[in-house]
């Protein structure tokens, strides 16, 4: 019976290996373009930026252009290196960042809205996965490391 098990589970765990591989595109993919399409936003209606640096978010440290600024920046510059899985630890990182700090900018609001804050709770786990697994196999970052170790 143990055999008989054996020879199930083998084949599954393998396809299941190589199911994974699309999870980490997917999860990456997931993230990156809503942070990206949040980028596009702020370029779209620069006005609106920088009103709402100005007047609604709290952004510690910063001054609000520059805040405006550097978010945006972030906002477009790291989902396609997330997405691509180029520096894909750093973009990962750096996104962790930039939700953490924007969840604290605009607590005033967020923490009377579950949807919202429950969104920025799930791109969290997200980038969690890919900080912790790494950008998978189907990423630029697998295939420069094995040019580097060949």
């Amino acid at each position: 019976m143990l055999k008989s098990l054996q020879a199930w589970y083998d084949p599954a765990v393998g396809w299941l290996r190589a199911f994974g591989h699309l999870v980490d595109v997917a999860i990456r993919l997931e993230v990156a373009q809503a942070f990206f399409r949040s980028g596009v936003v702020k370029v779209r209606n620069w006005d609106g930026t920088l009103y709402l640096f100005h007047n609604e978010y709290r952004v510690p440290v910063l001054s609000p252009d520059a805040a405006a600024w550097l978010g945006t920046f972030g906002e477009l510059f790291l989902p396609p290196l997330l997405a691509m899985g180029l520096a894909t630890r750093f973009a990962a990182l750096s996104l962790t960042a930039f939700n953490v700090v924007a969840v604290i900018s605009f607590w005033h609001v967020l923490h009377d809205n579950e949807a919202a804050l429950a969104s920025h709770f799930y791109w969290g786990l997200l980038l969690l996965v890919t900080l912790t697994h790494g950008p998978g196999k189907l990423s630029v970052d697998y295939v420069i490391r094995r040019k580097l170790t060949d």
